[in-house]
């Protein structure tokens, strides 16, 4: 009874190349099939070529000699060729009965080669950042008032005794500085009320990202004040807490978020809301 020689370390190689490759055509037709080019990020096309390349690369590599060498015989050579393959086609055709039928390809190789892909293929959690940059639509430049927002308390009064930077929004407002020209601004009550404020933003560290200077810190003694400076700068977004500004400058400023505890009714088409900006990006 003939035995079957077992397959060398080559050709497992070459038999995984191949079933790795027809996975990942697989796994490409259907990604373009549900999905357009342009939601296509260029990471995800360049993992996709950089993929490609390597299994080409890779089966380049591997193919043994005696294939590179059948490539380049001549055609004179193609008649005699053809002879030998038929006669050992039809000694392999003679053997099969003498094959155990319990014998076959492993699948432990196509489990494999699946896990593989499907890893490689599974989405990409997007980082805080490119959440940011997305919900603010590219915005170059936002104004965002201080209480009830960046800080703990919520009236001016509140500032006279203390201010106090909430420690959930500082990793969004960091972000936002990294690519938008960021202002904030606050109505308050003296002079002392300003200095309690910076030195708490100061305290926090939102001046040592780079994106965020004393500068930008308005104050302003009345609510209008405060519209006043937002019509002027001419932000691509405005993140306020009091809905009469926000509905006063629905008509002016392209995108505002008005953050409210209670969910109001819709202040205008370009007017978001949300309890709190840190939930408005998805951090909580």
């Amino acid at each position: 009874m003939a035995e079957s020689s077992s397959p060398s370390p080559t050709e497992e190689i070459v038999r995984l190349i191949k079933r790795l490759s027809a996975y990942v055509a697989f796994k490409m037709s259907s990604l373009f099939s549900t999905t357009s080019i342009r939601n296509l990020d260029s990471r995800s096309i360049g993992a996709i070529a950089g993929l490609a390349i390597a299994v080409i690369f890779t089966w380049r590599a591997i193919r043994t000699p005696g294939e590179q060498r059948q490539r380049r015989q001549p055609k004179r050579r193609m008649q005699s060729a053809e002879t030998s393959s038929a006669a050992a086609a039809a000694a392999a055709q003679s053997n099969l009965g003498s094959v155990p039928p319990e014998v076959s390809l492993p699948h432990e190789d196509d489990n494999a080669v699946q896990d593989v892909v499907d890893q490689f293929f599974q989405p990409v959690k997007p980082t805080l950042g490119q959440i940011v940059r997305q919900k603010l639509s590219e915005g170059r430049k936002v104004t965002c008032r201080l209480l009830g927002v960046i800080l703990e308390e919520t009236s001016p009064e509140e500032l006279q005794k203390q201010a106090t930077v909430r420690s959930s929004v500082l990793e969004v407002l960091l972000e936002i500085t990294k690519f938008s020209d960021l202002y904030l601004m606050e109505r308050v009550l003296d002079d002392e009320s300003e200095a309690k404020v910076l030195e708490a933003l100061e305290s926090a560290g939102v001046f040592t990202s780079g994106g965020l200077v004393k500068e930008k810190v308005l104050f302003c003694s009345t609510e209008i004040g405060r519209t006043s400076f937002v019509r002027q700068l001419e932000p691509d977004w405005h993140i306020d807490t009091n809905p009469e500004i926000s509905t006063q400058l629905a008509r002016f400023i392209k995108y505002q978020l008005h953050v409210a505890a209670v969910k109001p009714e819709r202040i205008a088409p370009n007017v978001f809301t949300s309890q709190s900006i840190e939930q408005f990006f998805g951090c909580v």
